[in-house]
């Protein structure tokens, strides 16, 4: 599982000295996985305390990131717990949920997906 978080990143400073930008995923990391893709989605979600995300998949690269929460990602077979600052990458056709860690309290995740090649029409209310 591809978990990365923001406090485990130092910053790269642009734009002439007056922005830090903390890289999860660098400049041209994806090209060769996703070329030929377009950007699918972009999102933010929310995950109520004591719900989940029913497991699914996408023909798509997606990426979750923990807005404030925290939860339990399911990729596959893997299991981790994530929270504020991580980025999660989830690879093309991989089952995936998320879990809310409490009952009391919400995970929400910024999102966006990028669609593979040839994904054809992809249905995210169908599984």
């Amino acid at each position: 599982m591809d978990v990365r978080n923001i406090a485990t990143v130092p910053p790269t400073v642009e734009h002439n000295g007056t922005t830090p930008v903390w890289y999860l995923m660098p400049p041209g990391t994806m090209h060769e996985a996703t070329g030929g893709g377009s950007l699918e989605l972009v999102n933010e979600f929310e995950v109520a305390g004591g719900g989940a995300v029913d497991p699914h998949t996408h023909p798509t690269h997606e990426f979750y990131y923990v807005l404030y929460g925290r939860g339990t990602m399911v990729i596959g077979q893997e299991s981790q717990e994530i929270c504020q600052g991580d980025l999660v990458y989830i690879p093309p056709n991989a089952v995936h949920s998320l879990v809310a860690a409490s009952d009391h309290a919400p995970i929400r995740c910024f999102c966006f997906a990028i669609a593979c090649p040839d994904a054809g029409e992809i249905n995210y209310t169908a599984h």
